[in-house]
């Protein structure tokens, strides 16, 4: 059994030593690589508006480090936004948080969707500005959900997530390496920026596209990959996860190897 493990290098470590103690073949090919941005004077301004914010979604370990390091470079203090309920994308995100005496909210399921069922969202009342730490491109679906609440949305764009230079080498050097073993091979796609990385990467191999069964992160994705698939005749399976946490992940593998 053959798991192309997509995360990035700092998050795959868990789910590859989970999937190789119960037997599988594990293959590292990170489609993501999260890049800091410099503070400047943007960040600094936004920082200051946090005195009068009510939430703060973290949408990963990153965000945490390098939120945090930028707040410090603001001048502005943990105590002078103590007001704040803080949101996790994650339990990875949120014991982060707890390293700086942060208690968060964590969704069921570690997506947007997820975060916009939280209650906290209709417990607080009168929510006019929402901040979130993130990425360049992530979060866009939550983000334009509050805008159509009519809440004001800070934008804290504090790294990019880029394909690691290095995968489109190790991807073909990988190949022999999979085609050695019967389909099909698991794959985590944890987000859309990772999906539309690996759609690149398979172009020219569209019999490897389609002998992986995709494990994909919350509702919005899995539509995503249906209208993909639909949309260019393709006959890979996708199935719905509600969790990043390898446990959940292996026994999702687990059940689904039932019905085949």
């Amino acid at each position: 059994m053959l798991f192309i493990n997509t995360r990035p290098i700092d998050r795959a470590q868990p789910l590859t030593q989970c999937l190789l103690q119960s037997g599988f073949t594990v293959v590292d090919l990170p489609l993501l690589e999260l890049k800091p941005r410099p503070y400047d004077n943007i960040l600094g301004q936004l920082y200051s508006q946090l005195l009068t914010t009510k939430i703060i979604v973290v949408v990963s370990p990153m965000a945490v480090q390098m939120g945090m390091q930028y707040l410090q470079q603001s001048g502005v203090s943990l105590k002078q936004i103590q007001h704040i309920q803080w949101i996790a994308v994650g339990k990875k995100t949120a014991q982060c948080l707890a390293e700086f005496g942060i208690a968060s909210h964590v969704p069921e399921v570690e997506s947007s969707e997820g975060m916009l069922d939280l209650p906290i969202f209709n417990t607080i009342e009168n929510i006019q500005q929402i901040a979130f730490w993130r990425g360049e491109g992530g979060r866009q679906f939550m983000m334009q959900q509050c805008k159509e609440r009519h809440i004001n949305v800070l934008n804290f764009v504090l790294y990019e997530r880029i394909c690691p230079p290095e995968t489109q080498t190790q991807f073909l050097n990988l190949l022999t390496t999979i085609e050695q073993f019967e389909p099909p091979y698991w794959n985590c796609i944890s987000s859309e920026a990772s999906w539309r990385n690996w759609l690149t990467l398979t172009q020219k191999h569209p019999q490897l596209l389609n002998a992986c069964h995709y494990l994909v992160l919350g509702e919005r994705l899995y539509q995503l990959l249906m209208h993909d698939k639909k949309a260019t005749q393709k006959c890979f399976n996708i199935t719905q996860i509600l969790t990043l946490e390898p446990e959940a992940i292996l026994q999702s593998i687990v059940q689904l190897q039932r019905k085949l």
